[in-house]
């Protein structure tokens, strides 16, 4: 089936070029950030550039810094490959670390560190160090996230090749998700890019177990060219439970068949997609409410019907895995990046396009089901990608790479995007990880960070505190 460029109706959701603001005539001035602390978690973390990226800072970590019951956690490589958690209280700058007994396998920055807690027993659960292999993966002991038991290596214990005993095979992009009731879920990718199966395994009693694949590798997608992929995988942008429990996944997909691309120096990633749950991840369905896959059963495919809410053909360098984020009313927002038609149809160099040419846009679902698209006024100059995070009031901000911030009003309908924060001296290269969870509870964004260096040297990773408020 060809896909086409234009806005386009979908179920119930249509894609506008720019939201409407009924009885809106001066939009309210973007809200604003202020720096009220700056701590060192390393000064010569591992660093190395792959992918465009390093291993320490990629959008596709969920997460490497987080907060729970008043600690906030990060975690990294050291210059010495080791892989290290550490902890402080929330609001000091003083970070303890513990050394993990794993050292990083081989220079790839898909190998990240991704962490989770489960607040039903207050593990902590940290996985690591995989690109289609298997997990490097431990668990803390009971309580150690709330402060019982000494924070040292021997509380995390051996590093397993399972996950707690459950045997995942090959595996890329590890990520933990909590659910409203409190158990821990864990999504991850088995199969390779362009033929991959999006999975979920999940933690309760103590005891991790596979739920099952729930996206299909298989379809046939016919590219602008009319060349013809029968494999695939879908990239997420996050999975995102909001306050009444749905989970949210944006996505993208990527064929298998560069054949598709009308030059081989593009990106085979076409069309932004949308599906919910409301059974913590068992049953899938597209904006529509249409039951469109089953975890373990029938899975999500490119031919599943109301999918797509933003199509975009392989031809633009669309980005996979950029962000998405749940307001208080529980709309669903993505950010993607491509090269829009008005600079070129075929994107022949993507990385070197991507920087020149690349736009950020903000896609959003209303409450009427209404999916509204914007691009972001202010380019990224850059090949890697954005996060999106709100604050109590709704309002938006993008973390752009290098850490640069813009935002945008929730009075305005998200239209008075703006840069508030910019400053080059931070030295931050690419990609940044923020801390959601320090957000939604404190209103405070910390933005883990690694500054920019040269070839395999070294250097510091950084956390970085705004406070968040016109």
């Amino acid at each position: 089936m060809k896909r086409r460029t234009a806005p386009v109706v979908l179920a119930a959701a249509v894609l506008l070029a720019t939201p409407a603001v009924p009885g809106s005539a001066a939009p309210a001035a973007a809200p604003a950030v202020s720096l009220v602390g700056d701590t060192l978690l390393d000064p010569s973390a591992l660093y190395f550039v792959s992918y465009d990226g390093v291993v320490n800072n990629n959008s596709f970590q969920q997460d490497a810094i987080l907060t729970y019951q008043g600690r906030q956690y990060a975690t990294w490589y050291t210059a010495s490959r080791n892989a290290v958690i550490a902890r402080r209280t929330v609001g000091s700058t003083r970070w303890e670390s513990v050394v993990l007994p794993h050292q990083l396998s081989v220079d790839d920055s898909h190998n990240v560190i991704s962490m989770g807690i489960s607040p039903q027993d207050n593990t902590i659960h940290v996985a690591m160090d995989t690109h289609n292999t298997r997990l490097f993966y431990v668990r803390s002991t009971p309580g150690l996230a709330i402060g019982a038991g000494q924070w040292n290596a021997a509380a995390f214990g051996e590093v397993q090749r399972t996950l707690g005993g459950v045997e995942l095979g090959s595996m890329t992009y590890p990520q933990f998700v909590v659910t409203p009731e409190g158990r821990l879920q864990f999504s991850y990718r088995t199969g390779g890019s362009g033929n991959g199966v999006n999975e979920l395994a999940e933690y309760s009693g103590g005891t991790w177990r596979k739920l099952g694949g729930w996206s299909s590798a298989t379809g046939s997608y016919t590219g602008p060219n009319g060349v013809v992929s029968t494999t695939r995988n879908m990239y997420l942008h996050g999975l995102t439970y909001d306050r009444s429990g749905r989970l949210h996944a944006a996505f993208t997909w990527r064929e298998g068949n560069a054949g598709v691309l009308c030059n081989p120096g593009g990106l085979t990633n076409h069309d932004t997609g949308y599906v919910y749950s409301d059974d913590r991840g068992r049953t899938w369905r597209n904006g529509a409410g249409t039951v469109v896959g089953t975890t373990g059963g029938t899975p999500v495919s490119v031919t599943s019907p109301g999918l797509v809410v933003d199509p975009l053909d392989p031809n633009h360098g669309l980005m996979n895995q950029e962000s998405q984020a749940v307001d208080a009313e529980g709309r669903p927002h993505v950010v993607i990046s491509y090269v829009p038609g008005r600079f070129t149809q075929c994107v022949s160099n993507y990385a070197q396009q991507r920087a020149q040419y690349g736009r950020t846009f903000h896609v959003f679902r209303g409450a009427d089901g209404r999916w509204t698209k914007m691009e972001v006024p202010v380019a990224p100059n850059h090949t890697q990608r954005t996060k999106i995070v709100f604050d109590r009031g709704d309002n938006a901000y993008l973390v752009m790479p290098r850490g640069k911030i813009v935002a945008a009003s929730k009075a305005s309908g998200w239209t008075d995007w703006t840069t508030v924060f910019d400053r080059p001296s931070l030295q931050a290269f690419g990609e940044v990880n923020v801390d959601t969870s320090r957000v939604a509870s404190q209103g405070i964004l910390s933005v883990q960070y690694q500054q920019a260096s040269t070839g395999t040297t070294p250097s510091p990773i950084r956390v970085a505190d705004f406070r968040l408020g016109a």
